[in-house]
Formats: structure tokens, C-alpha cells, sequence
């Protein structure tokens, strides 16, 4: 017979999301066991916690074993297992090693898995999660071309980060950054990808563990994703002594990859990488291990080719005989409450996706930011289910806010800050200084809905709390932006 475990709170996912929800469950109910289900050996705890403003926060990811999780908070069991079955009518959840959990509530903090461009490929590599970025590293130490493919959070700090070879960065939009920047963000930007990168030592602020059988020994399914600086103490540098060499190719997608017999057989020349001020290209050898066809007709040889083309929420182990809406990206779809449509089952994180209507300043994304403000919410509303309490909606969700860093920039998005939703009736202003800030504000109806600020702009708070309050600015007009005046002051 299989063993059976009676718990009152059950957690599924050793991410940050899953993590925050056990820890914060554990505080609400001292006396109770918190069981987290993880399938990955190390669990991603959030550490280091600055508070920018009313609606941002700063933090850094910790890679913690479960024993290190368990000795800070006592009454977490952490369990090493991914799961087989969800028995939803019976409040049950089977693992692979055949362990029935029966739980009075449950949270569903599964994350996501890459959408690779091709699956089962050798040289086409997704990077999700810590082994993941291993293998890639691996890679590229031998590599003298790399193709990225995608235009999210990955790739652009893949593309900054590579040295000492070759990058064709293959994107489906006119600009770069395009989930977070507009083109004249991403102008601003570009000579960052030519200037020599400031020097950092490689140390590393998440803490590393080993686990039994090494790294890059992953199963692709497993994995919580990485934190936001996954980067930092890797040395993502081939093996190559030649300057930087970014060549962007906008607008088009991969159709084929071809390993180096196919090609051949296609009897067409390669395109060379443009280098040089005067784009000069290199004379391009003809045994890449494997070839990219793009969209717009050019062929790419490189070393291996990485697909960082976004997520599918991991759903998977849960949708099989249970009654779960899914939202249109194919997520758990979770009420106002991290509730799903199915009894005593909540989600929060990147397996989600968000069925209440949102305030005008918010929008879902599965950003790190989210996965933490998320499982800490979902949390309270199982405690307050729990102990049969109301609970207001957390104020997190009022206003978007995430701060990260591109190409060596402090970046800051608030509220509509791509005028998403918004139509055609709002307006922008912008300011600019060269190799120092961008700044642009997105007005409708005079009042502000959004802003981008890259480089250390100190603005954030000023223009979290002109959203919020939707201040009439029309009697500002380009004034707002004006360098001259410390808005700051003015609307303190």
C-alpha cells in the first residue's frame, strides 16, 4: 500500500512563489505542518528585501536546501517529489514515488516551462531554471557563434551578458525589449550592446548548493525559474578574444532548424554575421553543427541556438479529471481570492492566470515581482478561508510595479507603462539623455496611467504616487519632464 499523509495546507512548487506561500502559511498557522512539494532538489527563498516605494520592492533569490528552508521556518516539511495526480473530488494529491497526500487546502505553484522552438533538439537549449543555465553555460565555452531567439527577459540579458563570440538575436518585433520597452527605449539602449561592459567580479549574491549527481543532470519538466539575478557570478564568456559582436535580425522568426547534412542538401550559401563599424562580414565557415532558416529568407550557421521564446504555465499534472478553467494563455484561472474553480484549490505564480478585473493600473505578468507578491497573498486568503474572515484585496494589485536591470541600466515600469489597453486616446512624453536615463510618461485624459524609467531617474515614487491619485496634469503639459524643475519637490 501507498503511503498516506494528512496535512491542513498543502504547497505545490519549490519557486518563489510556492516558497513565499509555505513560508507565509507557517507564520499564519505556527502549529500546524506545512507540506511543500518540490520537484526540484533546491528551493528559490526570497532574501534581502528592499521596499523602493509604497509599490516597488527590490530582492534578491536565494538557492536554499530544503534542510536550510526547514531549520528557519520549523513547521515546513519540505518533500522532494514531483506529482503524478491530482484527485481534486477527493482532496488528494499523489506523488511519483506514490505518496497520497490528503490536504484541506491546497496551493498550486507549479511555474512554467520554456516554449522551446523545437523540442528534443541537442543544440537548441531553453534556459528556465539553475541546471538549465548550467548546461547553457557549458555551451558557450566552446561556442564561437550563438543564435538567440526570443524578446523577453532572457534574451535581452543573454545578448548583454555573452562575450567572446558571435550573437544573432532573431526577434519577431521591429525592436528589441518590445514586452517592456518602446522603440525609442530600445534605441536608447542599443549602444550599450556595442560599449565595452563595466567590469564586475564574479561573485555571486545567491548562494550555491551541489546536489547529488550534479549539475545538469535536470529533467526538463523540473526546475523553478530563475531569479532575477540568475547571471550574476556565471561567466557567460566563450572562448573567442574578439569585441562584442551583437547582429540583430527584427521581424522575423525561425522556420527550420537544420543540422549541418540538411543544410547541405538545401545547396544555398549562409549568411555571414556583419562585424565592424562599416558592417563588414565575417567569412563564414561552413561546419556550424546547425543552421537556423529565418522568416525573412537569411540561413544562420552557429554552435547552438537558444529558445527564449516565453512559457507555457505547468499545468499538466493538475487539469487530468479535475474541473479547472484555464485562462486563455493556458494558465489556472484564479478569482480575486487565488481561488481556482475548483473546491479548496488555489494557484498562484506563473501557473495562473488572473480572472478578476483588474484595476486600470495592473496588468498580469510572470515576473519575479509577481510570483512573490502573488504566493504571499494566496497565502492570506487560505488563512482567512480558514478562520472564516473577510479579506480586502491585497494593495499590491493595484498598481504594476517591477524594477529590474538591462544592460547594466536600473529600469522601472509602473502602471500602463506601453499604454497597454488604453487605445489610441492617450499621449506620451518623453525624456532623454544620452548614455544616462529614459524617461517617458504615458498621460489619458491628462492624468498619468504609466511610465518607464531607465537609469537612476530617482522619480519612481513621485510618479507611483501621481497614478495612484490621478492628479490632473494638464496644466503641466512637457513641463512635467522639464530637467530643470525637481518634480520631486513640486508634487511632494
Amino acid at each position: 500500500m501507498a503511503a498516506a499523509v494528512q496535512g491542513k495546507c498543502l504547497v505545490v512548487g519549490g519557486g518563489i512563489a510556492g516558497v513565499t506561500c509555505a513560508e507565509q502559511l507557517s507564520l499564519q498557522f505556527p502549529a500546524d505542518l506545512v507540506y511543500l512539494l518540490t520537484a526540484a532538489p533546491l528551493v528559490k527563498a526570497v532574501t534581502n528585501v528592499k521596499q523602493v516605494s509604497r509599490t516597488l520592492e527590490e530582492f534578491d533569490v536565494e538557492e536554499q536546501t530544503s534542510g536550510a528552508l526547514e531549520s528557519q521556518y520549523p513547521n515546513i516539511k519540505v518533500v522532494a517529489s514531483a506529482v503524478k495526480e491530482l484527485q481534486a473530488a477527493a482532496q488528494t494529491l499523489i506523488t511519483e514515488d506514490g505518496t497520497r497526500y490528503h490536504y484541506e487546502q491546497l496551493c498550486l505553484c507549479a511555474g512554467a516551462r520554456p516554449r522551446l522552438i523545437v523540442e528534443g533538439n541537442p543544440y537548441v537549449l531553453g534556459i528556465r531554471d539553475t541546471d538549465s543555465a548550467w548546461t547553457f553555460q557549458q555551451h558557450l565555452t566552446r561556442a564561437r557563434r550563438v543564435l538567440v531567439v526570443g524578446n523577453g527577459g532572457i534574451a535581452l540579458e543573454l545578448v548583454y551578458e555573452m562575450e567572446g563570440c558571435e550573437v544573432v538575436w532573431a526577434i519577431k518585433d521591429k525592436s528589441i525589449g518590445n514586452t517592456f520597452f518602446d522603440a525609442g527605449a530600445a534605441e536608447f539602449l542599443i549602444p550599450q550592446l556595442k560599449a565595452e561592459k563595466p567590469q564586475t567580479p564574479l561573485t555571486c549574491k545567491r548562494m550555491k548548493y551541489t546536489t547529488e549527481g550534479g549539475a545538469g543532470q535536470e529533467d526538463d519538466r523540473l526546475g523553478s525559474a530563475l531569479g532575477p539575478d540568475w547571471h550574476e557570478g556565471m561567466d557567460l564568456r566563450a572562448a573567442q578574444e574578439i569585441p562584442r559582436c551583437v547582429h540583430i535580425e527584427a521581424e522575423c522568426e525561425v522556420k527550420k532548424i537544420l543540422n549541418h547534412p540538411e543544410f547541405k542538401t538545401l545547396n544555398v550559401t549562409a549568411s555571414p554575421v556583419p562585424r565592424g563599424e562599416k558592417d563588414s562580414a565575417t567569412c563564414d565557415p561552413d561546419d556550424w553543427p546547425v543552421y537556423a532558416v529565418l522568416t525573412n529568407g537569411k540561413v544562420y550557421g552557429c554552435d547552438f541556438v537558444v529558445s527564449a521564446t516565453g512559457v507555457f504555465p505547468n499545468v499538466e499534472p493538475f487539469v487530468g479529471g479535475n474541473n479547472f478553467d484555464l485562462g486563455e494563455d493556458g494558465g489556472l484561472t484564479v478569482d480575486d481570492h487565488m481561488r481556482t474553480s475548483v473546491p479548496h484549490v488555489y494557484a498562484a505564480g506563473d501557473v495562473c492566470s488572473t480572472g478578476w478585473t483588474p484595476s486600470p493600473h495592473w496588468q498580469q505578468m510572470r515576473l519575479w515581482s509577481q510570483a512573490r507578491q502573488m504566493g504571499c497573498y494566496a497565502a492570506k486568503c487560505m488563512a482567512a478561508e480558514r478562520r472564516r474572515e473577510n479579506i480586502e484585496m491585497d494593495f499590491c494589485f493595484e498598481l504594476f510595479a517591477h524594477v529590474t536591470k538591462f544592460f547594466n541600466y536600473k529600469v522601472i515600469l509602473l502602471g500602463k507603462y506601453n499604454g497597454q489597453g488604453l487605445g489610441g486616446d492617450h499621449e506620451l512624453l518623453l525624456r532623454c539623455t544620452k548614455g544616462q536615463e529614459y524617461v517617458k510618461v504615458v498621460l489619458q485624459g491628462g492624468r498619468m496611467m504609466g511610465a518607464v524609467l531607465i537609469g537612476d531617474t530617482d522619480l519612481e515614487e513621485t510618479f507611483e504616487n501621481l497614478i495612484l491619485n490621478q492628479m490632473d496634469l494638464s496644466a503641466y503639459g512637457e513641463d512635467l519632464l522639464d530637467p530643470n524643475i525637481d518634480i520631486e519637490d513640486y508634487f511632494d
